[in-house]
């Protein structure tokens, strides 16, 4: 395979994000995206519904750096009414158009749907009731919050539920973190970091997320004269639920061989996804795959 075309002189490319969320008055909550590399950076804020409407209320978009087309930014507003469900590629297409920075804008409207199913706001008295360490119930309160989560991963799975019931398991979360404080600041902070790096005719794929729940760190090793993928691996520092989650982590290694090419993203779904597997070691993937094509 050829280079990606992202990388500088020295065979380097790195993508920072840092995004959190604030409790909004209107009901939901206010998400922040920064979105940056060494050549561009915005910061992303838009309003959105909680789930399951997930709604973009309003949107606005502020350059950091580089160049980024002023019909990208004048559409940031139109963003407005759109709900970030499937189907959303399609409609920021359409919304955003194609000129310069309408992609890194699309991806900051990715992290922002990606916030907006990490927060919830939950009556105190039902999350009070709840114990800290009560892990079947913290996840009941999940499943009950986001109508999506059924069935999303291997967690929230019919085969998740059964091994929680047989073992101990401890919720990171305490129950109180889905109710938050009227008007409060960074109910949920998570940073990003995807990285190529070309070491002879080696590239290697770093991507990593850090935030209050979920401590990420993959690689990925792509030989370059094979198009093939010869070393995968994975280091969680932190889970949702430990003793539950850590279960579909060792599915990394089931993309070793995959050949590099336009539809490994789609295959890593049924690799690293769906109900046997983990939804973040799957985006985490597809995000530094999508490099590859940028």
């Amino acid at each position: 395979m050829k280079p990606p075309a992202v990388l500088d002189a020295r065979g380097r490319y790195e993508r920072r994000m840092v995004g959190w969320s604030d409790d909004a008055a209107e009901g939901g909550f206010a998400h922040t995206v920064r979105l940056e590399d060494d050549a561009r950076g915005i910061e992303l804020r838009a309003t959105c519904s909680l789930a399951p409407g997930y709604e973009i209320g309003g949107a606005e978009v502020r350059v950091l750096a580089g160049a980024i087309a002023p019909a990208v930014r004048e559409a940031a507003p139109r963003l407005a009414g759109v709900r970030m469900i499937a189907g959303l590629g399609r409609r920021l297409g359409e919304v955003l158009g194609e000129d310069a920075g309408a992609a890194l804008v699309a991806d900051a409207v990715f992290e922002v749907a990606r916030l907006a199913r990490q927060v919830a706001k939950v009556p105190a008295a039902v999350t009070a009731a709840i114990a800290p360490d009560d892990a079947a119930a913290c996840r009941r309160l999940d499943m009950g919050g986001w109508a999506d989560l059924p069935g999303s991963c291997f967690t929230y799975s019919e085969e998740g539920g059964k091994l929680l019931a047989g073992r101990r398991v401890v919720p990171i979360l305490p129950p109180s973190f889905y109710s938050p404080a009227a008007g409060a600041a960074r109910v949920f902070v998570r940073r990003k970091l995807a990285r190529l790096v070309r070491t002879g005719e080696r590239l290697h794929l770093f991507s990593s997320m850090h935030d209050d729940v979920h401590g990420f760190d993959l690689h990925y090793e792509i030989d370059l004269a094979t198009d093939t993928i010869v070393a995968a691996d994975s280091t969680t520092s932190r889970l949702p639920y430990l003793g539950l989650c850590d279960e579909p982590q060792a599915r990394v290694r089931s993309m070793v061989g995959e050949k590099v090419d336009a539809l490994l993203r789609k295959r890593s779904a049924g690799l690293l996804g769906g109900e046997l597997g983990c939804a973040q070691l799957f985006d985490l993937t597809g995000d530094v795959l999508k490099l590859l094509d940028a």
